[in-house]
């Protein structure tokens, strides 16, 4: 026997939630904004110079891609700078202005527009873009090498490394409070904890992301690195500097919380973070890679469409 299922909506008129994808667009930009002005005064006129490269080479993707296909123009929705913000903070200071536009061609056209435009992106297309540029040009991302020899706005921000970013040796020269106002080597906008914090908090508060991921998200990195710690704490550092450094506040906001590639239950939401914060400390405890975070996001996102079909018994049933 045939069975049909039906979709059935209420006739108008309807009630508009009051948020819409500029106004999100919007105000993730706000949220970012202190960690990236911060990593501006702390790294000078180079982290201006890749901002508004990232930027504006993103918009002139977009836009290109959207004459080629003869689509309607879309940058004013902000998606495409806002795209393009969020991986030039991802970025060393010092980076290469032409590893910069290959790396919004990723973010725009690999990453968004072939799968369809905003929306439709599989994985976050910044961390795919960082992932790439990590694969194809490992040295860029040297982020000790890389400030050997640059001169920085306020010399005393950015303390010298002279090890592994997450072995104990190298996490013994830093505080807490070091970490959280950005006296720290890393990516342009990844460095000022307080500013991310503060950001994220922001987009819960205004529901522009739910608190599940990134608290799950953490708790998964928390939970994961005391275990390392207490299996050889000579060799492995405290969990709150893997809570204070390198991608981890900007994964846990702005990248794992991405609503094209991020679950929309709660329990998919916790899962889906956790395993996202275990995988990170993994990668960078055992892997190849000093910070595993863009990559654990990929795998996280690459695992959403199986932790979305976990979803509540329905009320009712079909007759």
């Amino acid at each position: 026997m045939l069975s049909q299922k039906k979709f059935i909506v209420s006739h108008a008129p309807f009630w508009h939630c009051g948020n819409g994808v500029v106004e999100r667009h919007v105000h993730t930009i706000y949220a970012l904004l202190p960690a990236a002005v911060v990593g501006i005064l702390t790294f000078g006129v180079n982290a201006i110079g890749v901002l508004c490269l990232a930027v504006g080479s993103a918009m002139l993707w977009e836009w290109m891609i959207n004459r080629a296909a003869k689509r309607p123009i879309t940058i004013a929705d902000g998606h495409a700078a806002l795209l393009g913000l969020l991986f030039g903070m991802l970025l060393p200071p010092n980076f290469p202005w032409y590893a910069v536009i290959v790396g919004t061609f990723t973010v725009i056209v690999i990453g968004k527009e072939i799968f369809g435009g905003i929306g439709s992106n599989p994985v976050n297309t910044a961390a795919l873009a960082v992932a790439i540029l990590m694969v194809s040009w490992a040295d860029l991302f040297n982020f000790d090498a890389a400030f050997v020899n640059m001169n920085f706005s306020f010399p005393e921000m950015v303390p010298v490394v002279a090890a592994k970013y997450f072995k104990a040796a190298g996490a013994a020269q830093y505080s807490l409070l070091d970490l959280l106002v950005g006296r720290q080597t890393g990516a342009i906008g990844a460095t000022f904890g307080i500013g991310l914090i503060l950001g994220g908090l922001y987009l819960i508060y205004r529901g522009f992301i739910r608190w599940e991921i990134p608290i799950a998200f953490l708790a998964g990195i928390f939970v994961t690195a005391i275990l390392f710690q207490i299996v050889d704490p000579s060799r492995y550092v405290n969990p709150l500097f893997h809570l204070l450094s390198g991608y981890t506040l900007i994964g846990a906001f702005f990248l794992a919380t991405d609503p094209a590639s991020a679950p929309i239950n709660p329990i998919p939401m916790l899962l889906y973070g956790a395993i996202g914060g275990i995988m990170t400390v993994l990668i960078r405890n055992v892997g190849a890679h000093v910070d595993g975070v863009v990559y654990a996001i990929l795998v996280i996102n690459l695992l959403n469409p199986l932790l979305d079909k976990i979803r509540p018994k329905a009320i009712g049933k079909v007759v």
